[in-house]
């Protein structure tokens, strides 16, 4: 019935075409017009001319049709597809899918064919009509400008609690410089990032972020954020710019990745059986982020970067928790339940009634300075830690 109609449709545009080319023949319209009225160009036309000149009417018929393609996609082929589909990779997202199995399987297929077949199966489903209308900001033009700092609280492992996943990516080429599974997003995690990013890359011109309650607070419903937390407070130390979004859309760049990483990344920890998110970390640092990067990374407008190498600076102690506190007359601080004592220095005999600050390290340990100058660094339950101050002063 299908052949049948279309072989009926074939002889109609063949006709068609028949009478226009006798017309023009005949002179009674021109070639130019026979290839508007066809909707073809001219040189088409003058082919069409030649197979009339060469076959008569016979030639004005399309000879391919019926016959097979020569490089159709094989039943075998299609059924293997289907069945990786189903039983292998049924989580994985119409584009991941077509890298793993034109990669990892070697079938070679077009992503548009793998999707008609696929959807034609009942395997995918026809993506949804697009949204609203929204303008796209454009990409800064230099590395180092503006640096994403988002997280996604998501199932990552299957039969695990639920972590956050925190990402720091770079606008300029969508690379991601960090990433790290956590238990909860929040200050300490900021500072982990911020302190891998500070010293793989350099310092950052801008930092974007959501309006978390460790990135800035509001103090009345509906009123202007404060930035004069901890965060904000060692970006001001390094001189980095936070820009805080409005909503979600605003942060468009970091959604639409973490998008990609919530329709890629549960589904490789699965096949990599990832069994804790220990694991799952190290799989994101070795494997998963530079093939991501590989894969995802712009080239931006300019080669130059905007990272600056920092030196001179202890990114631990500006990355860290700070809390004021003032010496007791016993030389010691006390902090989080626990009795830090102050080992003697030789710049004084003591620190009595001075204000120091306390700062709480990203692996957790403790140091005080004063006025900028570290008296002491502290074990996360209080015991004393050498320094190259303290093993001078036991010398």
């Amino acid at each position: 019935m299908v052949a049948a109609a279309a072989e009926v449709a074939r002889k109609a545009k063949a006709m068609t075409r028949r009478e226009v080319v006798v017309k023009a023949v005949a002179g009674v319209i021109t070639w130019a017009v026979a290839a508007t009225i066809l909707g073809v160009s001219e040189r088409h036309m003058r082919r069409i001319r030649e197979k009339y000149d060469q076959y008569g009417v016979d030639g004005l018929t399309d000879l391919r049709a019926g016959r097979p393609r020569a490089r159709r996609v094989s039943t075998k082929t299609i059924e293997e597809v289907c069945r990786l589909k189903r039983d292998v990779y049924a989580d994985f997202s119409m584009k991941h899918f077509h890298e793993v199995v034109t990669e990892k399987h070697k079938l070679r297929l077009s992503y548009t064919l793998l999707r008609s077949v696929l959807q034609d199966a009942g395997l995918v489903a026809k993506a949804p009509g697009r949204g609203k209308y929204r303008r796209k900001r454009e990409r800064r033009p230099m590395t180092g400008m503006l640096v994403h700092m988002d997280a996604s609280t998501h199932e990552w492992l299957a039969g695990l609690p639920m972590q956050d996943l925190v990402v720091a990516l770079d606008d300029a080429d969508g690379r991601i410089l960090f990433a790290r599974f956590v238990e909860q997003e929040g200050t300490a995690s900021t500072f982990e990032a911020l302190l891998a990013v500070l010293r793989r890359h350099g310092r950052f011109c801008e930092l974007y972020t959501d309006r978390g309650s460790h990135f800035c607070r509001t103090p009345k419903a509906g009123g202007e954020s404060v930035t004069d937390g901890q965060v904000s407070r060692a970006l001001k130390t390094l001189g980095i710019r936070q820009i805080l979004a409005r909503s979600p859309e605003a942060r468009g760049r970091s959604e639409r990745a973490f998008g990609t990483l919530q329709g890629r990344l549960p589904q490789e920890l699965r096949v990599a059986r990832a069994k804790s998110y220990a694991e799952a970390n190290i799989y994101l640092e070795r494997t998963f982020i530079p093939d991501f990067n590989r894969r995802f990374t712009v080239q931006p407008t300019q080669s130059e970067t905007a990272f600056v190498k920092l030196t001179g600076v202890d990114l631990d102690l500006v990355l860290s928790e700070q809390h004021e506190r003032v010496v007791a007359q016993d030389s010691t601080v006390s902090f989080d339940g626990m009795k830090l004592q102050l080992p003697p220095t030789k710049d004084r005999a003591h620190y009595v009634r001075c204000p120091v600050v306390v700062h709480r390290l990203a692996d957790r340990s403790l140091a005080v300075t004063y006025l900028g100058r570290l008296l002491a660094r502290f074990s996360a339950q209080g015991e004393l830690l050498k320094t190259k101050a303290t093993r001078r002063k036991a010398a």
